[in-house]
């Protein structure tokens, strides 16, 4: 099979039938082998009757329903499980990505050999103050933190090549960082494509201000887990000998002051060398035991669901 959509929605019911008409027009004009996976993360609506009576008018068309909101990065690290296409794109339900584009998301994959290509949304039709402002200040500090050369992370029109997606831990809220999560996992060649956006033709956006919040939270997370993931020892066992080190220098001066320089002087509880040395003894060791049970955790980690799938379609 040459290609998967992997569509993640909440809540779409107005848009699926336009969108899958809109994809399939687009297969049958390029000749694809296909198959589009819906993933319902949680709809309160009609969404997944929607989902079910296109799958009797197409087979090609597979969905995969969640027992409550368990977020986009689940909704997309179960659809990447059930993929077989060669080459698998992601995109919003939401009309705002362009199935057009799809056939030159896939020649960049197949001719050009790249593992991961991201949209750019480079003219946007969102508000400029809540939504476009805060994107690019947060594509600013994602590119800088993680060396990873894009524009526009956020962006849900994506092609992967099949190997990365079955090769990355989609998990949290760690979608924004597919490009990143992919560079991690050993593949570099990552690049970028400028796409048509669209404005929302039906509903409303179901993200607030509070995802560039945790776009940032999320931003230090993967900063962390990419430097000292499978070795938090090396981090916090380092700064835990520093701060052991510098407790147990004190301690040593204040006990050959006592003891020879200066016999006679106030007590070393009434020092605030004392107090310090203490500290950071107690600190240091806090610090070493905090990696030992992160090397601990990791060795004895257990992979539990982080989702509940209610329902399938096609999905075998």
């Amino acid at each position: 099979m040459q290609l998967s959509i992997v569509i993640p929605l909440l809540n779409e019911e107005e848009s699926l039938i336009e969108l899958h008409d809109w994809i399939v027009s687009v297969m049958q004009s390029n000749h694809y082998s296909y198959e589009i996976l819906f993933v319902d993360d949680g709809s309160t609506d009609n969404s997944w009757s929607v989902i079910s009576e296109l799958s009797k008018k197409n087979t090609n068309v597979k969905g995969i329903r969640f027992h409550k909101n368990f977020g986009k990065s689940q909704a997309l690290h179960a659809g990447f499980k059930a993929t077989k296409g060669d080459v698998i794109i992601t995109m919003d339900a939401d009309l705002q990505d362009n199935p057009e584009e799809i056939p030159e998301l896939y020649s960049l994959i197949t001719a050009d050999g790249y593992d991961l290509i991201s949209g750019w949304k480079k003219k946007r039709f969102d508000s400029v103050l809540f939504k476009n402002l805060p994107s690019k200040l947060f594509n600013w500090a994602a590119k800088k933190t993680s060396g990873v050369k894009l524009h526009d992370f956020n962006c849900g029109l994506k092609a992967y090549n099949n190997s990365v997606v079955k090769n990355i831990e989609v998990s949290g809220e760690m979608h924004r960082y597919i490009p990143v999560l992919a560079k991690n996992a050993g593949f570099t060649k990552i690049g970028e494509k400028v796409v048509q956006h669209q404005a929302r033709k039906y509903g409303k956006t179901k993200f607030g201000m509070e995802r560039f919040i945790n776009g940032f939270l999320d931003l230090i997370t993967i900063w962390f887990v990419s430097r000292f993931g499978k070795r938090p020892m090396h981090l916090f066992g380092a700064l835990g000998v520093l701060m052991f080190t510098i407790g147990f220098g004190f301690a040593i001066y204040l006990g050959i002051d006592k003891l020879f320089l200066n016999p006679f002087g106030r007590l070393i509880t009434d020092r605030p060398q004392f107090f310090i040395s203490l500290a950071a003894m107690i600190i240091g060791t806090q610090l070493f035991l905090a990696g030992f049970i992160g090397e601990i955790l990791i060795r004895s980690r257990r992979n539990e669901p982080r989702y509940r799938i209610a329902e399938e379609i096609n999905v075998n």
